[in-house]
């Protein structure tokens, strides 16, 4: 008996670690704290009166995020009064992508005047909680008495290149039924976008 449970303890040792997958629908998010283009810090508990929150995970190089860049203001600018405010997030890792530093991310929320906050995730640490992979990466999130529920995982519409030829707008959707207080049709796409810059 002592072998067999010597032998179970090895192999559980050996026994490689799951790694953290992120969110899934349902799940709550917990709040962070992260730095502001103007220097500030930024947490979700800053909104008291959010009704939830459209929390994207974007950057400064990337061709596609900067495809929906017009259209992320776009987000802020429809829901924002509504209770579900637009919260950028920068995930990459300036040393690997120099275009994705903080001063760069300043100098490009100002050429595209942004109306949200634009925050970096230094020391990468809020964006694999998320489980965030591309850029942009976007997460819907409703207010609860338990917290900040995940409502929706994914893509901002159906089409990144050319926003006359959007025919779902998956953002949009969800935010929709949630003001609506109606079930989301759609609760998780594939996010299209260049990687995390780890």
């Amino acid at each position: 008996m002592i072998a067999v449970a010597l032998v179970v303890v090895t192999l559980s040792a050996f026994t490689p670690k799951t790694a953290p997958t992120g969110y899934k629908i349902g799940d709550v998010a917990t709040d962070f704290s992260l730095k502001n283009i103007d220097g500030r810090m930024v947490s979700l508990k800053d909104y008291p009166n959010a009704k939830g929150f459209i929390v994207v995970f974007t950057c400064n190089h990337c061709p596609f995020s900067k495809a929906y860049e017009d259209r992320i203001v776009a987000l802020d600018k429809q829901y924002s009064d509504l209770g579900y405010p637009v919260i950028a997030i920068n995930p990459n890792n300036p040393a690997k992508q120099p275009e994705d530093s903080f001063e760069n991310m300043r100098r490009r929320a100002k050429e595209k005047a942004f109306t949200f906050p634009y925050l970096f995730d230094e020391g990468q640490k809020i964006y694999p909680q998320y489980g965030a992979t591309k850029t942009p990466h976007v997460y819907v999130l409703q207010k609860s008495a338990k917290g900040n529920i995940v409502k929706y995982i994914g893509a901002i519409d159906d089409n990144y290149d050319d926003v006359s030829a959007v025919k779902e707008k998956y953002v949009e959707n969800a935010v929709n039924a949630l003001l609506e207080n109606k079930e989301i049709s759609v609760k998780e796409t594939k996010a299209i976008g260049c990687s995390i810059k780890a």
